[in-house]
């Protein structure tokens, strides 16, 4: 009878975590879908545009269009592809950066999974998504999805470097990986949070992540112009669409990443402040994260791939390395 009742009790739990993570994940397709609208209200601000306007009030229903546009598109699979592999690449790309969200804790009381090596598993985890655009390339059996791939996995790898390099100063501050302790560790104040004292880590964390997501000026990989949208140009319909919503997913969780390591995750910046929930402050500081991304795509050039060599690994990595060893002394002489 013990053993019927923890039997289902078992199943229920299991099925409250699935509503809740169906419900999560209804929730980021919602924001991947206006992100791309902001982002292109924003870029065509920037640009003397009006951006899209047609379809919908206001253009609001542009990227639902866009979508459904790509649901309803033939999937081709290249004659001498890979199948295996080309059909399970978008996956592998997409589940990571879906999974990467479990860890991040949103308020004092909201987080689905609060690890103590909540770092480590975001930073092992996202790296999974490079072997996903390696294999689409490669799959692909065309030499340009290939040579984007091969550019991928060169940049990606190049700067998952400095940017784990970067947390470090943060951890030392800290003494520990879990996020929640992280953002607890950060005072009430805007200047006590960590991108002051952090000020070179937070500066190579930027560059560094902009680079991992393959964003302007960093998109290499993908770089129409030059690759013909490299790795994925084989792809098409749904499956396309798993590329792109990865990439914007990731545009998500590097937002929150930076709230909570750098800016303070729920604390409002002053004091007398509070009373505003804190889902909202770090909303907020989520939201000009993101939007500090899109502007820089409307406003930088591609760099070439010499220099995106170089500044991973003649400036991004030293200043990581300089900002551990600073970090290391000031810690020893405070203790």
């Amino acid at each position: 009878m013990l053993s019927l009742l923890a039997e289902q009790l078992t199943w229920a739990n299991f099925g409250i975590m699935f509503a809740v993570a169906v419900l999560f994940l209804l929730l980021i397709l919602g924001y991947v879908t206006y992100a791309i609208y902001f982002e292109r209200k924003v870029i065509g601000w920037m640009q003397m545009r009006h951006g899209p306007t047609r379809t919908g009030p206001l253009g609001l229903l542009q990227t639902v269009a866009d979508v459904l546009k790509l649901l309803l598109k033939e999937d081709t699979i290249p004659k001498k592809a890979d199948r295996e592999l080309f059909i399970l690449a978008p996956a592998i790309t997409f589940v990571p950066a879906f999974a990467v969200l479990a860890t991040f804790p949103f308020t004092k009381t909201w987080q689905f999974a609060d690890l103590n090596v909540g770092l480590l598993y975001y930073a092992a985890l996202s790296s999974i998504s490079t072997i996903g655009i390696v294999l689409g390339g490669w799959a692909s059996n065309n030499k340009y999805s290939l040579l984007g791939g091969m550019r991928s996995a060169a940049q990606m790898i190049s700067y998952e470097i400095p940017l784990v390099m970067s947390m470090v100063g943060v951890i030392l501050m800290t003494g520990s990986l879990n996020m929640r302790k992280i953002v607890e560790a950060q005072g009430n104040w805007f200047w006590e949070w960590n991108f002051l004292p952090q000020i070179i880590g937070f500066a190579v964390f930027i560059v560094a992540a902009i680079s991992e997501l393959n964003r302007t000026p960093f998109d290499l990989p993908e770089a129409e112009s030059e690759l013909v949208a490299g790795y994925h140009v084989e792809y098409s319909g749904f499956r396309f669409a798993f590329f792109m919503l990865a990439e914007y997913v990731y545009t998500f969780a590097i937002a929150a990443l930076t709230t909570v390591l750098f800016l303070g995750g729920w604390h409002a910046p002053f004091p007398f402040l509070d009373f505003v929930p804190g889902i909202l402050w770090f909303l907020i500081k989520m939201s000009f994260c993101v939007f500090f991304m899109f502007w820089l795509r409307a406003t930088l050039p591609r760099v070439r791939i010499d220099q995106l060599m170089g500044i991973g690994w003649k400036v991004l990595l030293p200043l990581a390395l300089a900002n551990i060893f600073i970090t290391a002394i000031v810690k020893e002489i405070l203790r």
